[in-house]
């Protein structure tokens, strides 16, 4: 199935997920079949939405903050004229209007004007904690709360077509943390009148793509290097290595002079290719965040 460690498998699954499992779902699953319970996900996916859900298992659960940061890409459906309280179709109707007349042309240019740095105010459905509860929470308690708007950027938001009578199919790039439901019911504003989400896909995070992607009944264990592939490589030998596995912070010189940029850093042997540890800069000297490599066992006395 892939890699693993002595002590159980270590590695990335990339899941394509199925619509009605919870994102937690899919983690026990995972745990039944991989035999560990140490299985972690980097970003939650509505049970309605499908696709690429990337976990963490073993040790590389401990690289999940590489991956939730991630940009995420989604298509779906836009159903105009219709406002749930969810913002999506899992939700109960509490509005309808004519939107019949809205075009192509019109949802297009709607669409562009929702293009960049925004703020956005998560949904009550969400899983953003407010005073140490879920908002999702609240709101089956029939509890409203006020919610802080925060950064997101759209970098895409394509509308490819209308697929039915005020349906519109959209296809979205997105920083991590911005709610297409949000956008969804954002357009139908612009538009004039409500609009909610529907099939909702997510078709890649980062670059952790559908291609990539298996079933959670078919899982494939990645190397945990594939967690950090988007950090700064840095091969190091032997006796660097060594040094590397007992969390030891290097000098920005001599043989770490590797460490150029500002980082993160993913840390590998250059005799195997595998990931020993993300390193972070700290002034002069690099130190590590996460260390996945164990250190060599003293030699008996």
């Amino acid at each position: 199935m892939g890699a693993s460690g002595a002590r159980g498998p270590d590695g990335v699954c990339v899941v394509d997920k199925a619509a009605g499992p919870t994102s937690h779902d899919v983690v026990a699953e995972a745990r039944r079949r991989l035999g560990t319970r140490r299985v972690g996900h980097a970003g939650t996916l509505d049970p309605d939405a499908t696709g690429v859900l990337v976990l963490g298992v073993g040790r590389a659960t401990r690289l999940l903050r590489y991956l939730t940061i991630l940009p995420k890409s989604y298509r779906g459906e836009v159903v105009l004229g219709v406002e749930t309280d969810s913002l999506d179709a899992s939700g109960r109707v509490v509005s309808r209007c004519d939107m019949t007349a809205v075009t192509l042309a019109d949802v297009r240019g709607a669409a562009a004007s929702l293009v960049g740095d925004l703020q956005q105010v998560p949904p009550m459905v969400s899983a953003v904690r407010v005073g140490g509860r879920r908002l999702h929470e609240l709101a089956r308690a029939g509890v409203e709360v006020q919610r802080a708007a925060r950064p997101v950027t759209v970098t895409r938001f394509d509308v490819t077509g209308l697929v039915g009578p005020s349906v519109a199919a959209i296809e979205v790039d997105c920083s991590s943390g911005t709610y297409v439901r949000s956008l969804a019911a954002d357009l139908g504003r612009l538009l004039g009148g409500h609009a909610h989400l529907r099939n909702l896909r997510r078709t890649a995070v980062g670059s952790f793509t559908l291609e990539r992607s298996h079933p959670v009944e078919d899982l494939q264990l990645l190397a945990p290097l594939a967690a950090v592939a988007h950090l700064a490589p840095v091969a190091v030998d032997d006796e660097v290595a060594a040094l590397v596995a007992t969390g030891t912070r290097l000098v920005r010189a001599g043989q770490s002079a590797l460490f150029a940029g500002e980082g993160p850093w993913a840390v590998t042997a250059a005799s195997t290719g595998d990931l020993l540890a993300v390193y972070q800069a700290s002034g002069e000297r690099v130190h590590p965040a996460v260390v996945l490599a164990r250190p060599a066992p003293a030699a008996p006395g």
